[in-house]
């Protein structure tokens, strides 16, 4: 029984998981970037469209916390050499999380101008955010059986089918957004909001249509229902559930800095929502080693090799941070630049660039935060990760939060407030895997 991981092992695993994690954030990216350079109401279009996008993913990550449980359950069976006891267990994952979008997305649809009254969108944004995401959120289903998919392969330590799956839908994402929201000279006119909706469900379809090929194809695994419970599904929905509660703690904080972004004024809501969805890009650049720590943790853990699973924690750390430390220096280089991809509006790019500075100093600490998460889902030490998010959220951002607001810090108070948040989970996350995992 080897001591470490290698860095190779590593990798094999974590880069084509950071190019499949960077796809799915790159998408509303591109959405942003060109929505954000219309001539018609770019302002309040790139609003919407980031409004949109935090509650998209905000829900997404909330129901698809199937995907980080049906992972740490295969990649535990994997280790153990007993895939044959959740054979029956994938289909029915991935035929609950079909029920599950569909529910959502028939509430959603009729609610909408509710959920976006809430965010404190009204006016012109209100209308842009509803019908944008009547449209975005059909694709629901797609996206959730696909995660469930990844979340299979990833248990069986491949991401290089995601990987594959998540470059082709990002590339025909942006292709068919420009055209559908420019048009095609003396072909057809562009469809503004509407056609940048479309050309994302067109490619949510083509990544689902992709992974079930790999899937029926390169996995041992079936999508015949068996209506007999798997002995495993109960732990699964368990671990779920709490993994939504600390997903939904998660949102809580993001739709918290959202709506007091948006009560600032529209030029601080487009600004927040750029931010916002950087911060989500580096996130998931950087997950790429925390799902590597997933699914070699689990596996681990399954092999009961503890020893193996300590130096993975501190190696993966060093690898993240390093990560996290390229990407601030890159962007420290292009700061300017970047703001200008999203938004030509002066005040939009002057409260970015105010701002955004904070945005890169705290990436070594999200790094280490995802990392130690990753191996805990891996682990399905879900309840604790569950625990940790709340005290995060609601000891920690929300305090932080109405404290600098009463300062009037504005942008300042909400990044201020996620690097609290921030700290809190790193720090905790590192303590106790030190006085739980350090065994020998």
């Amino acid at each position: 029984m080897s001591k470490k991981v290698t860095l190779k092992d590593i990798n094999k695993i974590a880069i084509p998981a950071i190019i499949a994690g960077i796809a799915e954030p790159f998408i509303s990216l591109t959405d942003l970037a060109i929505i954000g350079n219309v001539t018609i109401n770019p302002t309040e279009s790139l609003a919407a469209v980031g409004l949109v996008g935090s509650f998209l993913s905000a829900i997404i990550w909330i129901l698809a916390q199937t995907k980080t449980a049906i992972s740490a359950l295969v990649s535990q069976h994997y280790g153990a050499k007993r895939l044959h006891a959740v054979k029956t267990l994938v289909p029915q994952t991935i035929g609950l999380n079909f029920l599950l979008s569909l529910l959502i997305y028939i509430t959603t649809y009729f609610a909408a101008e509710f959920i976006f009254r809430v965010y404190q969108a009204d006016g012109l944004i209100l209308d842009y955010a509803k019908d944008y995401y009547r449209i975005r959120a059909i694709g629901f289903p797609f996206t959730l059986v696909t995660f469930a998919l990844f979340g299979v392969f990833r248990g069986l330590q491949n991401t290089v089918w995601a990987m594959r799956t998540s470059l082709i839908g990002a590339i025909v994402n942006a292709l068919f957004t420009y055209l559908l929201v420019y048009g095609i000279p003396g072909v057809f006119d562009g469809y503004h909001l509407a056609g940048a909706a479309f050309a994302s469900l067109f490619a949510q379809f083509v990544m689902l249509s992709i992974a079930f090929y790999y899937f029926m194809k390169k996995t041992p695994f079936h999508l015949k229902i068996s209506f007999k419970a798997n002995p495993n599904l109960k732990p699964l929905i368990l671990m779920s559930l709490n993994l939504f509660l600390r997903t939904l703690s998660l949102n809580i904080a993001i739709y918290t800095a959202n709506a007091f972004a948006t009560g600032y004024g529209n030029s601080y809501i487009a600004a927040q929502s750029v931010l916002m969805n950087v911060w989500l890009f580096f996130s998931f650049f950087i997950d790429g080693y925390a799902n590597a720590a997933n699914a070699i943790g689990g596996k681990l853990f399954g092999e009961k090799n503890f020893k193996s699973l300590w130096y993975l924690g501190l190696d993966v750390s060093k690898y993240s941070i390093v990560v996290a430390i390229v990407l601030m220096i890159s962007c420290g280089v292009f700061y300017r630049n970047i703001g200008e991809i999203f938004s030509q509006e002066p005040e939009v790019l002057k409260l970015f660039y105010a701002v955004f500075w904070v945005v890169l100093a705290m990436q070594p600490i999200n790094a280490t935060a995802f990392v130690f998460d990753g191996i805990y889902k891996g682990l399905g030490k879900a309840k604790f990760l569950r625990n940790i998010l709340m005290v995060a959220t609601f000891l920690g951002f929300i305090p932080t939060l109405f404290l600098l607001d009463a300062f009037e810090l504005k942008l300042y108070a909400i990044w201020g407030a996620f690097v609290i948040w921030m700290l809190i989970r790193s720090l905790s996350l590192i303590i106790h895997f030190r006085l739980n995992y350090y065994k020998f």
